[in-house]
């Protein structure tokens, strides 16, 4: 699935990622290949990239690595949207 990360300042990612993972206002939920079209409002916390990501050097910086091998981004806040495999993130 291709994901797209906005903030106010840049965008800080666009690319095809296998799995992402989000801070829901209820809790963390993920989405995978195919997921049902959804739009949400995101909380405090790491959204989780998994896959194979390529950083570009202006904002590698705000990104690190967890645990399992995938991409963390902090936010404060947000929005998502997915819709045929294309994830928009709207971060804070």
């Amino acid at each position: 699935m291709y994901l797209e990360i906005v903030s106010p300042e840049a965008t800080l990612f666009k690319g095809e990622v296998e799995s992402i993972a989000v801070p829901g206002i209820n809790g963390e939920f993920q989405m995978l290949k195919d997921h049902a079209p959804i739009v949400s409002i995101l909380g405090k916390g790491d959204v989780k990239i998994f896959g194979d990501v390529e950083l570009g050097k202006e904002f590698a910086d705000k990104f690190s690595k967890g645990d399992k091998n995938e991409t963390l981004l902090p936010i404060n806040s947000g929005t998502i949207e997915l819709n045929n495999n294309k994830v928009i993130i709207l971060a804070d």
